[in-house]
């Protein structure tokens, strides 16, 4: 990504979790206001894939999940970071 594209790419993140947050803070369970996050973000993964013209294939899931991965890992590796240096 583009330097400009990082920067959307962290305010985006920090509305979800804002959002999430906020949901909590109204008696939502972590685990539910977790899991609808997820959720939404599935559908939405599932229409920048696949629009409006059907399901996933498993290709398709494939591609998406390995994503997924990458950017849960990406997370920990400096969850990690922060944790050595704090």
């Amino acid at each position: 990504m583009a330097s400009k594209d990082d920067q959307v790419h962290y305010e985006c993140m920090q509305r979800f979790v804002k959002l999430a947050n906020e949901m909590t803070e109204e008696g939502v369970p972590t685990h539910v206001a977790g899991a609808s996050l997820m959720t939404a973000s599935c559908v939405y993964s599932s229409f920048q894939v696949k629009g409006n013209r059907g399901r996933l294939n498993a290709e398709d899931i494939e591609r998406v999940t390995t994503t997924y991965r990458q950017h849960l890992e990406l997370v920990q590796g400096h969850r990690e970071k922060a944790e050595n240096e704090g």
